[in-house]
């Protein structure tokens, strides 16, 4: 046990080195940004598009650096900005959705998934549910108030202190990121070296079955569903080869997955953002609610081919 917390613990720190990287310039860069005319134009352009979404103009920035890059980007770039309670959750619930789509949706293409499927889930259920919540939730107009990170300044004196607020922002940002990251590398590397993968899988058979997809997609829906579709990807690609999944449950395992993978991390980054209690539990159930909807309906209508071929046979 004292050799899986101690790789545990590295694959941590490696994670959130790796992590940080990114997540501590784009806080500084936009931080900074802020207080030049380049995103005050940039809000302005598009800020008639986003109104769609309830969000103001800046919040296009977390979106395109979450959709580009990752959900890490994203978080940098909203705790450099002012943004209220309703605009952050809507933020969380669009980028649970649709986020890192060049990585993600490269594993779904090598486990046998069109692209075209997964970008088309992926987009569609984030535009259509910060539609649904914008037009449902008339409330949330107070400012947002994020975690740790400290309150900016009203009005900064010279590039010295801007400076000094980004480095605190960034620095916020990084510390919090490890509190998470750390204990779930911790979660991850026990379960694989306890081998309790395998037994996830088993517990998940009837819910795959429910689902409308074979028991052998088991391992590949619990990798997803516990490590997500970047990190569980070897694992997924290796169960799909050797568990033999065909293209009918692969696809409806990635439609459940691009929907809610990674369910306890991708729900638990969201707390520096001040996303604690009940608004996080609502998005986890947001998540996980859509994605049972969404792979029943997809597989109602997709019927397996043997249920085809019966069909055929009968009326022949």
């Amino acid at each position: 046990m004292g050799k899986t917390l101690k790789n545990g613990l590295l694959s941590g720190l490696k994670t959130t080195w790796i992590l940080g990287k990114i997540i501590f310039p784009v806080t500084l860069i936009v931080t900074l940004l802020q207080y030049t005319p380049v995103l005050p134009w940039l809000m302005e352009a598009i800020s008639p598009v986003m109104r769609l979404f309830g969000l103001s103009g800046d919040a296009s920035i977390p979106l395109v650096l979450g959709n580009f890059l990752n959900l890490y980007a994203a978080i940098g770039a909203i705790l450099s900005l002012d943004l209220t309670v309703k605009e952050v959750f809507i933020l969380a619930v669009m980028l649970s959705f649709s986020h890192n789509l060049f990585l993600e949706s490269s594993v779904a293409t090598r486990v046998g998934v069109r692209l075209s499927v997964v970008l088309a889930v992926r987009l569609g259920l984030a535009i259509v549910s910060a539609i649904v919540i914008n037009l449902v939730w008339r409330g949330g107009s107070a400012p947002a108030q994020y975690g740790m990170a400290p309150p900016l300044q009203a009005d900064p004196e010279g590039w010295g202190q801007i400076w000094l607020i980004g480095l605190e922002k960034a620095g916020y940002g990084i510390f919090q990121l490890a509190l998470i990251v750390i204990p779930l590398m911790i979660v991850i590397q026990i379960l694989k070296d306890l081998k309790w993968l395998a037994v996830f899988s088993r517990w998940m058979s009837p819910i795959t079955r429910m689902l409308g997809m074979k028991e052998n997609t088991s391992t590949t829906l619990a990798s997803g569903l516990l490590f997500g579709l970047a990190f569980g990807s070897a694992v997924m690609i290796q169960a799909v080869k050797e568990d033999g999944v065909g293209y009918r449950d692969v696809t409806l395992a990635m439609i459940f997955l691009v929907a809610c993978h990674a369910i306890v991390e991708d729900t638990l980054i969201f707390v520096p953002l001040g996303i604690t209690g009940l608004p996080l539990v609502t998005l986890f159930f947001i998540r996980l609610i859509t994605a049972v909807l969404l792979t029943l309906a997809v597989s109602a209508i997709w019927k397996p081919a043997e249920m085809t071929q019966g069909k055929e046979a009968k009326l022949s």
